[in-house]
């Protein structure tokens, strides 16, 4: 861990099970800075996470020493479960901080901004927006370096952990890279960002403007930006081609969860096939920098090994582009792909 890391309580009462409800927590486990000293679902009381124990209650979890608590969920809507509420009071009136990525907001809550100035616990919300934010303005395309965009079939697939994977690939070969964060998970995991979600929709192009701007200015001469919802997603494809056009990328990796066949929990609502995904993405692309798919990045998770290769093989057949798992079996391809489509442009 950096010197400046924290001792971080995640709070992921009743759901740190669940990789989907999880993913916040999960993220943070597998690429965060902060030193992750507990987590909190007394559903789970006693057992290990990624070698973290889980703790039954803040109580429990002083013994570890936590400066501050994270929450590890994201819930329908973003609202606070209702027993959550003394979760958060907890943590407070014992000087924890809270770091918070759901949409209902805590650092002007009623009743728990009071507590935290009595108590010196420091809450941050990480989805809130700067209030300074505008429209696009043409400067995403002076950008120096390569910006590349995941973008999925549909939401919660892997799109920010491939964002994240090809990063860390290439940095491993000597590859200025920066993992642009565009999502509260994002954000808690690389200590900057906006999350474009919660951004007044004339302004999300200009959000991940001023994204891909910092991103450069930061030393990124390949910027891996996360990509968030799916273009054809029936309830959150505003937020995709506001981010397409604000990040004016050179490039898409395409993500997909192998096996699926509709939109998750939209039933009747069926995926496209990848090739009809990778035509309308190029297709609405900006007009001044139209990108193209680089490759495609499978999420295996629900198969066997056997599986997983069929899926790969069937995917790069039916696109004519390299295909992988990156978490599955190694980000190499998929980055060497990237980098041989971006060196053609």
């Amino acid at each position: 861990m950096s010197a400046n890391s924290r001792r971080l309580l995640i709070l992921a009462e009743g759901f740190s099970g669940d990789p989907h409800w999880a993913k916040t927590m999960n993220g943070v486990l597998r690429y965060g800075a902060d030193d992750v000293v507990a987590i909190l679902d007394s559903t789970r009381a006693g057992e290990r996470e990624r070698d973290v124990p889980i703790v039954g209650d803040v109580e429990s979890s002083l013994r570890f020493a936590p400066e501050a608590a994270l929450v590890g969920v994201a819930t329908v809507g973003g609202r606070f479960p209702p027993a959550w509420r003394e979760l958060l009071r907890e943590c407070i009136r014992n000087g924890i901080g809270i770091d918070n990525g759901l949409h209902e907001f805590i650092e002007d809550d009623v009743e728990l901004a009071p507590l935290a100035a009595a108590s010196g616990a420091i809450l941050r919300d990480l989805r809130r927006p700067p209030t300074d934010l505008d429209v696009a303005t043409g400067a995403n395309l002076e950008v120096p370096g390569d910006i590349v965009l995941t973008v999925g079939s549909d939401c919660a697939i892997g799109k920010m952990t491939v964002s994240l994977e090809l990063a860390r690939e290439a940095q491993s070969h000597g590859i200025s890279a920066r993992f642009v964060p565009t999502g509260q998970t994002g954000i808690a995991i690389a200590g900057w960002g906006i999350s474009v979600d919660a951004v007044v929709a004339d302004f999300i192009a200009g959000a991940a403007e001023r994204l891909v701007v910092e991103g450069g200015r930061r030393g990124g001469d390949l910027l891996l930006v996360e990509g968030q919802g799916s273009i054809s997603h029936p309830g959150y494809s505003g937020v995709t081609l506001g981010l397409i056009h604000g990040s004016a990328p050179h490039a898409f990796v395409l993500c997909h969860m192998a096996g699926a066949t509709e939109i998750d929990g939209y039933p009747g609502h069926p995926l496209l096939p990848l090739a009809e995904l990778v035509d309308l993405h190029e297709r609405v692309s900006l007009p001044c920098r139209r990108a193209a798919v680089a490759c495609i990045a499978l999420n295996t998770r629900n198969l066997d090994d056997l599986g997983a290769r069929a899926a790969i093989a069937a995917a790069e057949a039916e696109t004519g582009l390299v295909a992988d798992d990156p978490v599955r079996f190694g980000s190499r391809r998929l980055l060497d792909a990237l980098l041989e489509h971006l060196e053609r442009r």
